[in-house]
């Protein structure tokens, strides 16, 4: 679910398909993005305008077709897909703000990908998962108006902003549910990102995914890790990050990061424990997903207490600003012609 990063780097696409007229290319809005994060200066229904004139091409995974979808179908798409239509209507927008910063922040720092030329995402969760109208109505049946117009509501909320920090949109990561913390990006990936800090997440004990167990064979065990456990202890948390997930362990007689061991174990999180028991071991997690910003659940928490979107980001993101996405217009066609950025 949500971004996926390799390496240093985000996996970030090559294009844009943007039609405008001149009008619509004048910046609107401050986008230094250095102020606390304030209402936008523009109400969206006056910037809807410019984002409804931006479309994404997406590589759609089962026909393996490119397919040019208007920026806020492709936003509310996402937004159905990757949030429940259950959830409160301040975490949709907030949903919908992340999903519109994604992808508006993969066009203006773009990355070889292994992608259809033509393509700027796939509908996966490589990317952001997508899906259709169509899809849609197929997925969720008698329930699909009453969802589709909750999200569309959301993302109506929402449309043309996009979150920045210091004048950049941001890399607008999320998961479902924390372990009672989020995580500093440099404890999950390499690369420490301002905004993207540990915070308190007491919401997420409410998700269902909250907390599991996930049982091998110690056999099954010591082959997805490489390892022997021989007939000592299974092995030591050395270290744990400050968003409480592990960092540090001996398992057998070698040392791991915490999120190998959910990799090559394919644990719902890195914040875990195990015992064995027998022939078996078992592994113990909380939360679910990367922990790196905001969590779905956290916001939907937010939101029944109150809280507005703009809080539940400002939360999360730490520092973020709003902005409207019509000062990024020239550099995102400048990025699609080729010429040197026209902002």
């Amino acid at each position: 679910m949500g971004l996926v990063f390799t390496g240093l780097l985000l996996v970030m696409p090559a294009l844009l398909v943007i039609a405008f007229s001149g009008s619509d290319a004048a910046s609107v809005g401050s986008a230094d993005g250095t102020a606390p994060l304030t209402e936008a200066e523009t109400s969206s229904e006056e910037v809807s305008d410019m984002a409804d004139n931006l479309e994404v091409s997406v590589f759609r995974s089962k026909s393996e077709m490119i397919e040019e979808i208007p920026l806020e179908d492709y936003v509310t798409g996402v937004v159905a897909s990757e949030m429940p239509a259950s959830f409160e209507m301040e975490a949709l927008k907030a949903q919908a703000l992340t999903a519109r910063t994604y992808i508006i922040q993969q066009v203006l720092q773009p990355a070889d990908i292994n992608l259809p030329d033509g393509a700027m995402v796939s509908d996966t969760p490589m990317h952001q998962v997508y899906h259709s109208k169509e899809e849609l109505k197929e997925q969720w049946g008698s329930e699909y108006e009453w969802k589709i117009n909750k999200i569309e509501e959301a993302v109506k909320g929402t449309a043309g902003q996009v979150l920045t920090f210091e004048g950049e949109p941001i890399t607008a990561a999320f998961f479902s549910t924390s372990n009672g913390y989020t995580e500093n990006s440099e404890d999950y990936w390499e690369n420490e990102i301002p905004y993207l800090r540990s915070v308190e997440s007491p919401w997420d004990q409410e998700s269902p995914r909250y907390e599991n167990a996930k049982r091998f064979t110690q056999t099954e065990f010591e082959q997805k890790l490489g390892i022997t456990l021989g007939e000592s202890a299974i092995g030591d948390i050395v270290e744990r990050t400050e968003g409480g997930r592990v960092s540090e362990v001996v398992i057998g007689e070698r040392t791991f990061h915490g999120r190998d061991v959910r990799e090559k174990l394919e644990l719902d999180s890195s914040d875990f424990t195990f015992e064995q028991l027998g022939n078996e071991v078992v592994v113990y997690t909380k939360g679910w997903g990367h922990g790196v910003g905001m969590s779905q659940y956290g916001a939907d928490g937010m939101a029944k207490e109150g809280k507005s979107y703009k809080d539940i980001i400002q939360h999360y993101y730490q520092g973020v600003s709003v902005d409207v996405v019509d000062p990024y217009v020239p550099r995102l066609t400048a990025m699609v012609t080729g010429e040197e950025d026209a902002s």
